[in-house]
């Protein structure tokens, strides 16, 4: 944020131009529109100062024939008449042949960043949206696009139009009257910009403090929403809105210092057009009276004043809300210049996958530098076969499915599927060559169709059907009054923790991938339920490369391999039989989790859709 000083000014100044450049090609799809709206700016323009010069020569006809009503009714001016109505049409016509023309070059404009910022949002890395607050990003996100939209506005239709009608007026009062008249004109309208432009500048940090604590607020009321269920069981709810009200109480602060600044402004503003319209009616009048000018010429002078002050009166605005637009659009590029973590190589190849074997080599990885999660773990997950990984919490476990979707890249050692290092090859065909049903199950706040067709978009009805079947929710399903089009909510709040694993399983059954990896895929499940998905996933890593990823050892026994990992390495590996037959840690949390089976029967969470 800008406190105020020349390097600092010279920074945000550039910055401004950069982000003005940086919208040009969101422009170009549509270059002839918008010059054909900057034609019918001008024309309108010209309509526009014409009218004063036509009503001047109107006034001046009057006044030379005098009061005479024979001389008057004979002389009546019905082609400057039609002119002046023509010249009123025109202006009006133009102006809004300019609207419509330019409404697609500004709303295109607005379409294709939103659409780059989201595209650039989902490139990012694990890493950013993980630290992100999803209320704040929204928000910058949604001022940023509408900022776009909005200096296009004030430059189509406020600050060009101003433009283009001084250099206008300036043109005729240069070549029809003394110097003095452009002189005092203009020297009002510097002033009044000067005025403007910096009470302007030191207002801004008022709108920064506003935007920031704004995106605060919203952020804390997305959190507390998202968190619905937490703030009810710690009966937290007045706290929420303390801190709730905390953030805006400050935002009311810097908001009522900006209203109040902005009347300071508006006062000036006012004082210089008051000054500059009495200097320049003083002039008109000792012309008219020193017989230098006539009448008409008073008209004129006093129709341009009117012309100019009146969207003049409108510049400090239009100056803020630029100034406010820039600061949001600055976040939008300053996101769109954040470079993703992980990219794909120059030459990247598409991912070739034949029999499906996964191999950890030597691999070294911490999400910070200073703590190390993996060290040096070999792990071999041969072709067709299904490799159990267990052991306690913050052994690393979920660190490898992350691995090997590439949401992070190693910090040492290799990943390979048959034999390619997955960072050889692109994003997009490795993750279309892995599925996953993970531990912490989000789905999109839509049908549970449309969430089960998520894992293959253009599946019919009867693959979905079949998959649900497979993953033993589709009797669930129909069972409901709306069936199929039931809305689960907002990540999937809606349906119970098994009900939720259970459309991830039916997800990850239609994706249909050479490899599967199931993070606690069956941790919110009751026994029965529980027993008869093993079963599906048995049928269904018959066909694949599978890695099983869990807590509960009852869920891997048929494993081919069971490697047991402890602070990021694997300290034990073979069949339930030789590990249960060992002295080690397997045995160890076999022991501890048949005690804990004893006492406590795990039922699943009562449907909330039925």
């Amino acid at each position: 944020m800008m406190h105020g000083g020349g390097g600092g000014q010279v920074h945000k100044d550039r910055r401004d131009w950069y982000n003005l450049k940086s919208m040009l090609p969101f422009l170009w799809e549509f270059r002839g529109r918008a010059l054909f709206a900057l034609a019918c700016l001008v024309l309108s323009k010209i309509a526009n100062v014409g009218v004063p010069i036509v009503l001047k020569e109107i006034v001046d006809h009057f006044q030379r024939v005098g009061t005479d009503p024979v001389a008057l009714a004979a002389a009546t001016p019905l082609a400057l008449l039609g002119a002046y109505g023509v010249l009123k049409l025109g202006s009006s016509l133009f102006n809004e042949l300019r609207d419509v023309v330019f409404a697609k070059v500004r709303y295109r404009a607005m379409r294709r960043l939103s659409t780059r910022v989201l595209e650039h949002l989902h490139r990012l890395s694990l890493r950013f949206h993980l630290d992100r607050k999803t209320g704040a990003v929204s928000r910058d996100l949604e001022r940023g696009t509408r900022s776009v939209s909005q200096i296009l506005n004030y430059m189509a239709f406020s600050i060009l139009p101003i433009v283009v009608e001084f250099g206008l007026v300036a043109f005729v009062l240069l070549r029809d009257y003394a110097p003095v008249f452009a002189l005092a004109m203009f020297g009002s309208v510097a002033v009044y910009a000067l005025v403007t432009f910096l009470i302007t500048e030191w207002r801004m940090d008022f709108r920064h403090y506003m935007n920031r604590l704004d995106s605060e607020a919203n952020t804390q009321a997305f959190d507390s929403l998202i968190n619905y269920e937490t703030v009810k069981y710690f009966g937290n709810e007045r706290m929420e809105l303390e801190r709730y009200d905390g953030t805006l109480a400050d935002w009311e602060q810097w908001a009522v210092k900006s209203q109040t600044s902005m009347s300071l402004l508006n006062f000036g503003q006012g004082a210089v057009i008051a000054l500059g319209v009495t200097l320049v009616m003083y002039l008109a009048i000792r012309g008219v009276s020193n017989g230098e000018i006539s009448i008409g010429d008073l008209v004129l002078l006093n129709a341009f004043l009117l012309q100019l002050f009146i969207p003049l009166g409108f510049l400090g605005i239009v100056y803020r809300q630029i100034k406010y637009s820039l600061a949001d659009m600055d976040l939008i590029f300053k996101l769109l210049e954040r470079k993703p973590e992980i990219t794909d190589r120059p030459r990247a190849q598409p991912l070739h996958v034949d029999a499906g074997s996964i191999r950890f080599e030597q691999v070294v990885f911490g999400y910070q530098p200073e703590r190390r999660i993996l060290h040096g773990l070999d792990i071999d997950v041969p072709a067709g076969s299904k490799v159990a990984v267990v052991g306690h919490s913050g052994a690393g476990k979920s660190t490898l499915a992350r691995l090997i979707y590439r949401f992070y890249d190693v910090d040492a050692g290799r990943i390979t599927i048959d034999g390619q290092d997955i960072r050889d090859v692109t994003q997009d065909s490795l993750r279309a060559a892995v599925g996953i049903v993970p531990q912490d199950t989000v789905l999109f706040n839509d049908t549970i169709r449309y969430n089960i067709a998520y894992g293959r978009p253009g599946a019919g009805d009867a693959e979905i059907g079949r998959a649900a079947a497979m993953a033993h929710i589709r009797e669930f399903i129909e069972s409901l009054p709306d069936g199929w089009n039931t809305r689960v909510g907002e990540r999937g709040l809606k349906l119970s923790g098994g009900e939720k694993q259970r459309v991830a399983i039916a997800r990850a059954i239609l994706k249909d991938p050479r490899i599967l990896i199931f993070d606690e895929a069956t941790s919110s499940l009751d026994s029965r339920t529980e027993q008869a998905i093993q079963e599906t996933l048995a049928e269904v890593a018959a066909r694949h490369t599978t890695l099983v990823i869990a807590h509960r050892l009852s869920t891997v026994v048929d494993a081919d391999r069971i490697l047991v990992m402890a602070a990021g390495s694997v300290v034990e590996q073979g069949t339930h039989a030789q590990l249960l037959a060992g002295d080690g840690l397997y045995r160890e949390m076999w022991e501890l989790q048949r005690k804990e089976r004893e006492h406590q029967t795990p039922a699943d969470s009562e449907p909330q859709l039925a």
